[in-house]
């Protein structure tokens, strides 16, 4: 019985101490915070769907970190969104003061070996992702007079669609080409556009019939035009089955029966199971790293955010820092065969 006996009290003794670390961890925290200021640097220009989650999320983050920091948003765009993931990689204070909402597909490009990616992804303090894509989709959008009904109408002859996109690291771009040259539809992919708010607007004035943007991007952003019934979604990505909400709209999987072209798409959407992505830079203080990542997910279950994120159409989904560094190890182990097919399409000269 003693040796059960000194067990037991090694093992008191034991947690005694780990309660004790994660207290003072906690107390270290708690005053590195107080009264200081938190930037969160956006990827992107103010207005879409990264800027918005952002702003959403720089309101509430503060009340779950120890010490309860002020949040200011810093938009930083260029470069599809490299300029901030290689500023918050190599540049910014590894001390817990610097965050930010980076675009899902950053973190592939490291991945793909684009040189301008200046960083592993792997080695980003991963806070997590508001949205799994659980009730999303990224959809190929038209304006409703467009005479294309379904996605099968875009295979017959005389009826073609124009998607603007902007630039090689933007989803918009990487689906028009996939609907293009890898399904075969009668797509026209016209490049030069900066985010989803001048797309919407070209296509009100009638430059472009459409474009490739998530269905909670459209709510968000064109909240009155998306009630008023002025698009119409013809094919979407990003999901393993149909959307509750569009029963009859195809997905891209369902558009092959080719496993190339499978795996060419399951590649290209692996960005969106963590659509909306926040992040810290790597080797900040192991104890302010754990309280930024238990803050962001107590923040992702408290009912005053989700019911803003809701009334914003945000999906809310949220995954964990180690749920994203499981995806970035699953895109990281496709073939480079693949890969390489997914670069080509996507290069600059497409």
């Amino acid at each position: 019985m003693s040796g059960m006996v000194a067990h037991t009290a090694a093992l008191i003794s034991g947690l005694g101490t780990m309660l004790m670390a994660a207290g003072a961890a906690a107390q270290s925290v708690e005053p590195f915070y107080k009264g200081r200021t938190v930037t969160m640097l956006v990827g992107t220009s103010p207005g879409g769907i990264n800027d918005i989650s952002a702003r959403l999320v720089a309101r509430h983050l503060g009340r779950f970190i120890p010490g309860g920091p002020s949040i200011v948003v810093q938009n930083n765009p260029g470069g599809g969104g490299l300029v901030t993931a290689n500023r918050l990689y190599v540049n910014s204070e590894k001390d817990g003061t610097v965050l930010a909402k980076l675009e899902r597909a950053v973190p592939q490009l490291a991945i793909q070996g684009n040189p301008n990616a200046q960083f592993d992804p792997a080695r980003f303090t991963w806070l997590g992702s508001l949205s799994s894509y659980a009730d999303d989709a990224y959809l190929m959008l038209v304006n409703a007079s467009h005479p294309a009904k379904t996605a099968a109408d875009l295979k017959t002859p005389g009826v073609s669609v124009a998607l603007g996109a902007d630039n090689s690291a933007s989803s918009n771009l990487i689906f028009a080409v996939i609907a293009k040259e890898v399904l075969g539809f009668n797509v026209s992919v016209i490049r030069g556009y900066a985010g989803a708010a001048p797309l919407f607007l070209a296509m009100q004035r009638g430059e472009l019939d459409g474009q490739m943007v998530g269905l909670s991007s459209v709510r968000t952003g064109q909240r009155d035009l998306w009630s008023r019934k002025a698009f119409r979604p013809l094919m979407a990505f990003g999901r393993m089955s149909r959307h509750a909400e569009f029963p009859d709209m195809p997905i891209g999987r369902e558009l092959t029966g080719d496993p190339a072209t499978l795996s060419l798409i399951d590649f290209a959407e692996l960005p969106f199971f963590m659509a909306l992505p926040f992040a810290a830079p790597p080797d900040i203080p192991v104890d302010r790293a754990k309280a930024l990542q238990a803050a962001f997910m107590a923040m992702c279950r408290d009912k005053a955010f989700v019911e803003e994120a809701e009334k914003l159409g945000v999906d809310m989904s949220p995954i964990d820092g180690d749920a994203i560094l499981k995806l970035l190890a699953r895109t990281a182990a496709t073939p480079k065969d693949v890969i390489a097919r997914y670069n080509a399409i996507s290069g600059e000269k497409k």
